[in-house]
């Protein structure tokens, strides 16, 4: 059984990638292994290039790295079978990858992209239940941002919300990140 899944929500430069890094560390070390920190993201244009190498430069370069913008319980089980096995793993960002396969799968109606996501999700929480790692997922909460004009927009807040509300209900701890300002939302941790 996973020994922690933390959920750590906020909004667009709420600070909640540093603060996910921190609880992914002390997961680390409470572990004795590495970290695997899992990337999403895609530099599509300049600005997400930019993005991706502040984070880049802001983790210890001692933290192993996997790049995937899909597939993500496929690639990770691959490297959790490996020696040495990382003692805890980060995964930044949860709404950049339903990004990513909403824009893989744009062209399904809307009731069989949310299966494909709903499918992947479920992979990826029970890949976290099996595994002895600590995981951390960083996702934004777009709940209160206004309704996008946009069809693929709206189907985005949606999904998100429901992706966000299924690792919470799974989730060891939930934090909710506002002004660099975490804020428990929920410890099941047995002291």
């Amino acid at each position: 059984m996973s020994a922690d899944l933390c959920l750590v929500l906020g909004g667009v430069r709420s600070g909640k990638s540093a603060f996910a890094e921190s609880r992914v560390a002390s997961f680390g070390q409470l572990n004795g292994g590495s970290i695997l920190y899992v990337a999403t993201g895609v530099a599509f244009d300049d600005e997400m290039a930019e993005r991706i190498q502040l984070h880049q430069r802001s983790r210890p370069e001692s933290w192993a790295t996997l790049e995937e913008p899909l597939k993500l319980a496929e690639s990770i089980i691959r490297l959790l079978g490996e020696e040495p096995s990382p003692g805890a793993v980060i995964i930044d960002s949860i709404d950049v990858w339903v990004g990513n396969l909403l824009m893989e799968y744009e062209n399904e109606p809307k009731q069989a992209m949310e299966q494909i996501v709903t499918k992947e999700t479920d992979k990826l929480l029970v890949l976290t239940a099996m595994s002895d790692q600590s995981f951390v997922f960083v996702s934004s909460e777009v709940g209160m941002s206004l309704v996008p004009v946009e069809p693929l927009g709206r189907r985005f807040q949606d999904i998100l919300g429901t992706v966000n509300q299924r690792i919470a209900a799974t989730a060891t701890e939930v934090h909710m990140l506002v002004a660099g300002i975490p804020v428990e939302i929920k410890s099941n941790i047995a002291e």
